[in-house]
C-alpha cells in the first residue's frame, strides 16, 4: 500500500523531531525516545496526558491529524503557543523541534486561564484550529454561545472549548462513519418499494469488512464534496491501494448493498441539485452529447427528412436520419466522442437539456472530475448475482444458474392493461382498495394519459401508442390481488422495443452493457453471462472483449489496446486475461426506473461500501412522515 510511506514518516517522526534531546526535560529516559510506538506513547503523556491517543496513528487518515495534534501539543508544553508555531507544527515540526531540545528548554506549566497573558499567547493558534475544525461556523457558534454565556476568569476561552470539542466529535464521527457505520439517504426510486425515495438508512460496514479509504485525508463527515462551497472534499496527497479488513461474511446473493458508482471513475462536476449532473451515467452522457454533436453538424440534412416524409415528431426525423447516415457516425464515434469530451470538459452538456425555468438549451456546470474509488457517489441496490453466476435475462425475468431468481417480496414490474380488456374505477379508488401509495403514480388511468404519454411508452416497449391502456408498476402480490377482482384484465409485461434499422440498433445498444454496437441487451431482456470472479482466466476475442473492457481498464488498471491483429494489454499482444478481483451484478428492485448493472455492468468488489440495514427514519417528499418505517428492518 502506498500508505506505507506515510507510516514510514510516522517511525521516523521521533527521530527527526529529536526527541531524544527533549524528552530529559520533561522527567522521561532518552532511550524512551528511541523505541519505536512507545516513544509515541510517552510523547503523548508529555504533551496532553493523553498517552492512549498515540493507539490512534494506526487509524489512516486520522494519524495525519494525529502527528499534528502532539506537534502542537508538544510545541505547547514548552512554552510556544503562537500562530506561527502551530502552523509549524501541521506543516513542517522540526526546525522548532531541533531548536526546543538544543536550547534545553524547560516544560512550562499548564496554561493558567486566569492569566490574561496565558490567554493572549494561545488565542490566535486556538483560533486557527477552530477554523479547520468547523471554519467559519464555528466562529458563528462561539460568538453567538458568547451572547448567552461570559467567559469567567480561570474558565478556558470558547473558542479553545469549541475547538477541542469540534475535533474530538470530527475524529470519533469520522472513524464510526468510515469504519462501523454510515448514515445514507435514499435520493431515487430505484429500490421502490422496498425503500422509498426519503427513507433514511444505516450501512453496515462490519458486515463485509471495512474498506480503508483510499484518499483517507478528507473533510470529515462529507463524502466527495463540501456542501454550499461546491470543492472538492478530499485530498490525493495521501492516496492507497484497495485494502479491506477482516468482517463478519461476504457479500451473499439478494443483499440489499450499498457501494460507489461504478461508473463514476469520472463525473460530470455539478454538485447543484435537483438540475445537477454528478451522479449520472458520465459514460451514458458522452455517448448521448456525441450523438447530439453528430445530429447538429447534420440539421439540415435531418429538416429535409422532415420536410420529404412529412413527419408530425422530431424523433421521427432523426431516426430516419440515423437509419440512412448512421454508419457514419459509427465509423466516426470516436472523433464524436473525442469533442463531446472536449465540450464537457469546458463546462457545457447539451444532451440533458436546459435548466427548467431558462432560456439556455444546456446546462452549465464545472466540467469533468476524475474521482478514486471511495469518493465516487453511493449507490444502493439488489445483489442478484454473486461471482461465478451464470445470468440472463428474459422479458424482465431474472434467471440464475437456469433458474428463475427469487422475487423479492417488493420488486416491482411494469404492466400494461388495454382499456378493451378492463374498466377500472377511478384512479383514486384503485389507490385506496389496492393501498398503492400515489405519491409514485403506481396508477394511470386512461384519463389521464394523453397521446403524447402514450406515445412515450411505445417508443420505449413494444406497444401501440393508438390503443388506450392503464399503467401498473407493482409488485406480484398487488397484481394478484387486481388480478382476482378484475379477471377480465390482461396483464402485459412491458417488453423493450428494439429497432428494425440496424444503425438505430446498433446506436441503441450503446445505452446498455456492455454498450457496444454489436450486442443488442435490453434492460428487459439479457445475453446469458458469468459474473467474473477472482483467478478467472477468460479467452479474449473481439466478439467477447466487450464485456471485459472496463474490468481490464477502469477497474484493473492496465492499458487496452483492440488492434486489426489482436488484442494488446500493457503493450503485449495476448489471447487470455486473468480476473485480478470479485465481482457482482446488482439491480433495482423497481426494475423498469433503475439504472444499474443492466446499464454500467459489474461492480468490484473494492467498490463494496456495506450492506444496508435499517431504516432509521422516512419522510415522504409528498406525505410527510411515514411513521411507520421508522426503525424497520430491511430485507
Amino acid at each position: 500500500m502506498e500508505f506505507i510511506y506515510f507510516y514510514g514518516l510516522i517511525l521516523l517522526h521521533p527521530y527527526l523531531a529529536c526527541w531524544w534531546m527533549s524528552f530529559p526535560a520533561a522527567g522521561r529516559k532518552k532511550w524512551e525516545a528511541l523505541i519505536p510506538g512507545y516513544n509515541y506513547f510517552v510523547a503523548f503523556k508529555i504533551a496532553c496526558d493523553k498517552p492512549f491517543w498515540s493507539l490512534l496513528l494506526l487509524i489512516p487518515g486520522v494519524h495525519l491529524i494525529m502527528l499534528a495534534v502532539i506537534n502542537i501539543s508538544y510545541f505547547r508544553k514548552f512554552g510556544y503557543f503562537s500562530l506561527i508555531d502551530a502552523l509549524q507544527g501541521i506543516i513542517f515540526p522540526y526546525l522548532l523541534m531541533y531548536k526546543i531540545g538544543s536550547n534545553g528548554d524547560p516544560c512550562v506549566p499548564a496554561t493558567n486561564w486566569a492569566r490574561e497573558k496565558d490567554r493572549a499567547d494561545r488565542a490566535w493558534s486556538d483560533h486557527l484550529i477552530l477554523f479547520l475544525g468547523l471554519p467559519v461556523i464555528g466562529h458563528v457558534l462561539t460568538s453567538i454561545l458568547g451572547l448567552f454565556k461570559k467567559e469567567k476568569s480561570g474558565d478556558k476561552t470558547l473558542v479553545k472549548e469549541w475547538g477541542d470539542s469540534i475535533w474530538f466529535a470530527l475524529i470519533a464521527a469520522g472513524i464510526i462513519r468510515t469504519y462501523v457505520f454510515e448514515p445514507f439517504q435514499i435520493p431515487t426510486g430505484s429500490m421502490e418499494k422496498t425503500l422509498l425515495v426519503g427513507d433514511f438508512l444505516f450501512v453496515n460496514k462490519l458486515a463485509y469488512g471495512s474498506k480503508v479509504p483510499v484518499t483517507p485525508l478528507s473533510y470529515p463527515l462529507v463524502h466527495n464534496t463540501v456542501p454550499w462551497v461546491n470543492i472538492r472534499s478530499y485530498t490525493i496527497l495521501e492516496k492507497g491501494s484497495y485494502f479491506r479488513l477482516p468482517g463478519f461474511g461476504n457479500v451473499n446473493r439478494n443483499d440489499v448493498v450499498v457501494f460507489n458508482y461504478p461508473s463514476g471513475d469520472t463525473a460530470v462536476y455539478d454538485p447543484r441539485m435537483p438540475d445537477g449532473l454528478m451522479g449520472h451515467d458520465y459514460h451514458g452522457i458522452l455517448v448521448d452529447e456525441a450523438k447530439y454533436y453528430w445530429t447538429q453538424e447534420n440539421l439540415g440534412t435531418i429538416n429535409e427528412i422532415a420536410q420529404k416524409y412529412k413527419y408530425k415528431y422530431e424523433f421521427e426525423a432523426r431516426d430516419k436520419f440515423i437509419d440512412s447516415f448512421g454508419q457514419d457516425f459509427i465509423a466516426n464515434f470516436s472523433k464524436w466522442k473525442e469533442k463531446a469530451r472536449n465540450g464537457m470538459a469546458q463546462g457545457i452538456t447539451y444532451c440533458r437539456g436546459g435548466i427548467p425555468g431558462s432560456d439556455l438549451n444546456y446546462i452549465e456546470h464545472y466540467g469533468l472530475v476524475d474521482r478514486p474509488v471511495d469518493k465516487r457517489e453511493n449507490y444502493i441496490k439488489r445483489c442478484v448475482g454473486i461471482p461465478k453466476d451464470w445470468i440472463e435475462i428474459k422479458n424482465s425475468i431474472l434467471f440464475i444458474n437456469g433458474k428463475k431468481a427469487l422475487v423479492a417480496q417488493n420488486q416491482c414490474l411494469l404492466y400494461f392493461v388495454e382499456k378493451t380488456t378492463a374498466a377500472f374505477p377511478s384512479e383514486i379508488e384503485m389507490f385506496e382498495k389496492y393501498g398503492l401509495e400515489s405519491e409514485r403514480g403506481d396508477f394511470k388511468g386512461p384519463e389521464n394519459m394523453d397521446f403524447s404519454s402514450r406515445m412515450e411508452y411505445a417508443l420505449q416497449f413494444e406497444i401501440d401508442p393508438n390503443k388506450e391502456f392503464y399503467v401498473f408498476n407493482i409488485t406480484l402480490n398487488e397484481k394478484n390481488k387486481i388480478q382476482k377482482d378484475y379477471p377480465k384484465a390482461k396483464f402485459i409485461l412491458a417488453k423493450s422495443k428494439k429497432s428494425l434499422s440496424k444503425n438505430n440498433l446498433a446506436l441503441d445498444n450503446l445505452r446498455t452493457f456492455p454498450n457496444d454496437f454489436l450486442i443488442d441487451n435490453t434492460v428487459t431482456d439479457f445475453h446469458r453471462f458469468q459474473v467474473p470472479y477472482r483467478g478467472q482466466k477468460i479467452s479474449l476475442s473481439k466478439v467477447n472483449i466487450a464485456w471485459y473492457r472496463r474490468i481490464i481498464t477502469a477497474y484493473e488498471g492496465h492499458k487496452l489496446e483492440e488492434k486489426t491483429d489482436g488484442i494488446y494489454i500493457d503493450g503485449k499482444k495476448t489471447n487470455s486475461y486473468t480476473i485480478q478481483m470479485n465481482y457482482y451484478w446488482l439491480m433495482g428492485d423497481n426494475r423498469y426506473n433503475s439504472a444499474d448493472s443492466r446499464i454500467w455492468g459489474f461492480v468490484p468488489e473494492d467498490h463494496v461500501v456495506g450492506r444496508a440495514s435499517l431504516v432509521w427514519f422516512s419522510k415522504s417528499p409528498y406525505l410527510g412522515v411515514r411513521w411507520e418505517r421508522i426503525f424497520k428492518w430491511i430485507e
